[in-house]
């Protein structure tokens, strides 16, 4: 069973379900986090869903270097979670299966491409505290402990 967080879903709501992935891109003693300023203002994972055709290590490292401008080495996968939410930019309640990756930026290529996102590099500890859902917020504080323990 694949672990939910955050709101439960709404009795009666349709849902669509819309698979994605994110990255827990560590290096340095530092996440890099993307900050979106549509449609609210929040710090991410980076990643989202997965398009036709494209594998998740393929949709990993496009939405990386779409919203961080950053090349990536991923390592392994670190589990997934769930998640029910009105996506306003769609116009579309969904559940969202999240697939979560530990992966390594190996260096910056361009700004960020995708419109509104910039890049920020954060002390662990801060990105789980600035991260905009619960789920990330438990991805970031796992790879935390097994990484700093």
């Amino acid at each position: 069973m694949i672990p939910r967080y955050g709101e439960p879903p709404e009795t009666g709501r349709r849902y669509r379900r819309r698979h994605g992935v994110y990255g827990v891109l560590w290096r340095d003693g530092r996440i890099l986090l993307t900050h979106q300023t549509e449609p609210h203002p929040e710090f991410q994972l980076p990643g989202g869903g997965i398009d036709p055709g494209e594998s998740p290590l393929q949709a990993l490292h496009r939405e990386v270097r779409e919203e961080t401008g950053w090349r990536i080495a991923p390592q392994r996968r670190l589990g997934a979670f769930r998640r029910f939410t009105y996506m306003p930019e769609y116009d579309l309640w969904a559940e969202k299966l999240c697939t979560i990756y530990l992966a390594r930026p190996l260096r910056p290529i361009a700004p960020p491409s995708e419109p509104g996102h910039s890049a920020h590099w954060l002390h662990p500890a801060d990105a789980a505290r600035q991260v905009g859902n619960p789920g990330d917020a438990a991805f970031v504080i796992g790879v935390m402990r097994k990484i700093l323990s």
